[in-house]
């Protein structure tokens, strides 16, 4: 088998979307597996677990097959207590060893199904799961993601290798601190099954009279959408966990300190048929990558409910901090709220020319196009945004003229920076539930989002009351600051 990082697809020889149970059961009885845990995202975006100790492969064989009963009541907000059971069932294809457990362990992710052994539609994972299914069915794309996760490592200030505010991009160690911390982050997620990209010190670094705080950066490879949230939810419980092992506190929060940059949470997003990227078209974006950026400039106000959830997220959607303001789309231009990137399309000759006598003209680069939605942040609800993401996408083969209407949204440059041809995103949680308000019957089209799932986040957006957030805390650092402590493990 070719490498692999993941040591239970290493020990079976096989890759991980063609695990049984068979080959589940065989890789614990053969590397003295003692306990497994089933993992599971709520309905507050949070990973849940349940133990089991093994000890006896007929025990095992039940809970792989049938999986357990959980008190659904307890995890989602919308089931009544009196009727709550439901049932957590694994999905093979995810097992990992567990990184941090001195007791061998097993860790599977799972899915939520009702009494009635159907999948319970309020799940985040179901509703992504049915937004990939629908885009495809009205498409014939495949939907794939990636994300771009940024995050503060706080620790106590280090007196040597200091560095500038605002410098800290690709900075190398020791000036950039805790390089070594992201990097058994990423040999964790890797051994998880998370397909990465790359690593490296992100722009951000604050340092007060006691804590400095550095930024950093792993970025992922593009999968189908339900896979990209589930490696994201699995990357964040290991960076946080590893966080605490170092004895430092390691936080996703939009915004951390006024006037530095912010951790935002960017996602590409690529068309896929038939195995191959679908972005470009005669050495140009493809009419159909157009069509979903349209449908990103139309639901964008709304997306903000699903991916900027808490009111420190509009304390970093300000200008002047690669952070978009404003809803409108361009060519390698980091100030839009949605960006296409550099590709390969000239690419082939590059390694050549930088190295003498290697021909390389018989490596295939793939161009790799995406386009890259940069308004989430860490406080999103990983499997919701990228369902509504989907669901937007889809909306713009659906809109009629999508791709005329998207040039209107086009931004040749410096789009962010009080440009005043193109409306703004929301500056407030109670500003994003009015345009989900609006928008609902888009996300509630095909049955993708229940009406409860809708109501509800309306309604937690809008008990935050800051509407005028913004206006109220200007200048007022206390006051800011216990905000930003509010919502540090956002």
């Amino acid at each position: 088998m070719k490498i692999q990082a993941n040591k239970v697809a290493r020990y079976l020889n096989k890759d991980p979307r063609n695990f049984t149970k068979k080959d589940i059961i065989k890789f614990i009885e053969g590397n003295d597996i003692r306990m497994v845990n089933f993992r599971y995202v709520g309905g507050d975006d949070k990973l849940k677990t349940l133990n089991f100790s093994i000890a006896d492969t007929k025990y095992l064989d039940r809970i792989l097959s049938a999986g357990e009963r959980v008190d659904g009541s307890s995890i989602f907000k919308n089931i009544d207590a009196s009727s709550s059971d439901l049932y957590v069932v694994p999905k093979y294809k995810t097992a990992f060893i567990n990184p941090f457990s001195e007791i061998p362990t097993l860790e599977l992710l799972c899915s939520f199904y009702t009494p009635e052994g159907k999948p319970f539609e309020s799940s985040p994972e179901n509703i992504l799961s049915r937004a990939e299914k629908v885009f495809k069915k009205v498409t014939g794309y495949e939907f794939h993601a990636l994300g771009e996760l940024e995050y503060y490592v706080i620790a106590p200030k280090d007196p040597l290798y200091p560095m500038n505010a605002q410098k800290g991009y690709h900075e190398s160690y020791p000036f950039a601190k805790w390089e070594a911390l992201r990097c058994e982050a990423m040999d964790a997620i890797s051994c998880a099954g998370g397909k990465l990209k790359y690593g490296h010190s992100e722009v951000g670094f604050i340092r007060t009279q006691d804590d400095e705080m550095s930024q950093q950066e792993i970025e992922f490879l593009p999968v189908n959408a339900v896979d990209a949230a589930d490696q994201l939810t699995i990357a964040k419980w290991i960076l946080s966990s590893i966080g605490y092992k170092y004895g430092v506190t390691l936080s996703f929060a939009p915004k951390i300190s006024v006037g530095h940059a912010g951790s935002g949470l960017h996602f590409h997003t690529c068309l896929v048929k038939n195995g191959k990227n679908a972005m470009i078209e005669k050495n140009k974006l493809s009419l159909s990558a157009k069509k979903i950026i349209n449908g990103y400039m139309a639901l964008a106000k709304s997306l903000t409910a699903f991916g900027n959830t808490v009111p420190t997220s509009y304390l970093r959607l300000v200008p002047h901090q690669e952070a978009p303001t404003k809803i409108c789309w361009g060519m390698r231009d980091r100030s839009a709220l949605v960006r296409v990137p550099l590709s390969w399309l000239n690419a082939s000759n590059m390694v050549s020319s930088i190295n003498p006598g290697v021909n390389n003209t018989d490596f295939k680069v793939d161009h790799g196009q995406t386009v890259e939605f940069r308004s989430a942040d860490g406080s999103a609800n990983i499997h919701l945004f990228l369902a509504g993401l989907c669901v937007a996408a889809r909306h713009g083969f659906e809109m009629k003229n999508s791709v005329e209407v998207s040039r209107k949204f086009f931004a040749d440059k410096n789009s962010g920076k009080g440009n005043t041809k193109f409306s703004s995103l929301p500056s407030s949680c109670y500003a994003s539930s009015d345009s989900l308000k609006e928008n609902r019957a888009i996300y509630e089209k095909y049955g993708v989002f229940s009406g409860s799932i809708i109501d509800s986040t309306i309604k937690r957006l809008k008990s935050y009351d800051d509407k005028n957030l913004s206006e109220t805390l200007y200048g007022k650092e206390d006051e800011i600051k216990k905000l930003v402590d509010e919502y540090l493990y956002c």
